[in-house]
């Protein structure tokens, strides 16, 4: 059979895939890896109180007939769950100043689905083809998620982030502001400009959160180009609020804000929201009717009265953010101890899930790095997979972007331990020559 150019991008495996893939397959790795560790998807952590009080969410909607029939036995509006779009609202406005009323909040089939939708709405062939609408990534690494979203190809471009050497074992990247308001130094042609802005807050890979005031420049070029800042708010406030540093919601009509259920710790209720001016939410409701008739409305539904309550933001507050800072801590202390002697550096921790390694002067890639842990049953992620649309000199070719791994560090804490001492041991091999 013969597939479309878009069919084809799909033939040669994606990062997405491979990642995902590692994550399906880690039931089987222990045939053959009885300690294997599982450090490199973005599954969160299994907070026992934490699930207990899913559980009963769930039984609670099982047992209200009304409800249970709504959620299950109907479809909803294509721009999801009314009583869940009401209650964030109001935690929004009340707890965070923003206004998002009833036409400004959308429900998707998981974030992933949501950004498909959205780059797709923004990005791509415009004018009747006389333009080519591109999405600035305004600092790389990004999520790896974004990357092959686009139903066309080439829709991203990025920028080199500012590197700050903090300590010899600590690193973090910044927003170039220099040419920011002027877009100077993106490769881009005569046709092409550039659409909607795009960064995540805190960062996946790296758990950068950009500072209030490197948002308040972001929020100043979309304003002044009337273009949508896209914020991806998957692991910030009001939940599950995995972040610890000072950090403020941005309020203005240009800012769409994505959020999820997932790292609450419902990846499988597949619920993302989006939250932008009534205009954007129009469209994409539109886009929800015809990809997706509605929204996954679940997670939603068994979510609403303690979103309503006030008893989910206390959840994040109170037991999901101080447990990463727990385990951030630990880990962290763990690197430092087993990388002493080596030039690796871990990148800031102010936020989400994951540790970002940077392995300076590698002897070899990132990518082939990850495949001799993987062959020993320790999984990670290449760094070179989380730097789309970065444009690359072919003299002078950006090393930086093949030196790091991402790991995730919210499994079970012997997995993640055991795991960094291989990683630790292979570096050492690598470093003294003895690959």
């Amino acid at each position: 059979m013969r597939f479309s150019d878009f069919g084809s991008r799909f033939t040669g495996g994606t990062g997405t895939g491979s990642l995902m893939r590692d994550l399906s397959r880690l039931p089987t790795l222990p045939a053959a890896h009885p300690g294997v560790c599982r450090l490199g998807g973005g599954n969160p952590a299994l907070i026992p109180a934490v699930m207990s009080r899913y559980r009963r969410a769930l039984a609670d909607l099982a047992e209200n007939p009304a409800r249970f029939n709504d959620t299950f036995g109907r479809y909803s509006g294509p721009q999801g769950d009314p009583a869940f779009i009401e209650a964030l609202g109001r935690v929004l406005k009340d707890e965070h100043g923003l206004n998002a009323g009833p036409d400004n909040v959308l429900l998707t089939n998981g974030s992933q689905n949501g950004f498909l939708q959205l780059f797709n709405l923004f990005g791509g062939t415009a004018d009747n083809g006389k333009c080519r609408q591109k999405i600035l990534l305004p600092l790389a690494p990004e999520y790896i998620g974004y990357a092959d979203q686009a139903l066309e190809q080439d829709l991203f471009v990025s920028r080199r982030p500012t590197i700050d050497r903090l300590s010899s074992s600590r690193f973090k990247y910044g927003l170039d502001l220099e040419g920011l308001d002027t877009l100077e130094g993106l490769d881009l042609e005569p046709e092409e400009h550039v659409a909607a802005v795009c960064v995540s807050r805190p960062t996946n890979p790296t758990g950068n959160v950009l500072t209030d005031n490197e948002m308040a420049a972001l929020v100043e070029l979309a304003e002044q180009r009337d273009i949508p800042l896209i914020i991806d708010n998957a692991y910030g406030a009001p939940f599950p609020d995995i972040i610890h540093v000072p950090a403020r919601l941005p309020d203005s009509p240009n800012v769409v804000l994505t959020m999820s259920l997932s790292k609450l710790g419902l990846p499988g209720a597949r619920a993302g929201i989006i939250v932008a001016h009534a205009d954007v939410i129009a469209a994409l409701a539109e886009m929800n009717a015809v990809m997706n008739l509605a929204p996954v409305g679940v997670g939603p539904a068994m979510m609403t009265p303690l979103l309503a309550s006030g008893e989910l933001t206390r959840i994040a507050q109170q037991q999901i953010r101080p447990w990463y800072r727990s385990r951030a801590t630990h880990v962290l202390e763990q690197v430092d101890a087993l990388f002493a002697d080596l030039p690796v550096r871990a990148h800031q921790h102010d936020g989400a899930i994951f540790l970002w390694l940077w392995f300076e002067g590698l002897p070899i890639s990132s990518q082939e790095f990850y495949q001799r842990l993987h062959a020993e049953g320790v999984v990670v992620v290449s760094g070179h997979h989380f730097f789309p649309g970065l444009a690359d000199d072919p003299q002078a070719p950006w090393q930086h972007r093949h030196e790091c791994l991402r790991i995730s560090f919210a499994g079970e804490e012997s997995e993640v331990a055991r795991g960094l001492e291989t990683i630790a041991a292979h570096a050492h091999r690598l470093y003294a020559g003895a690959g």
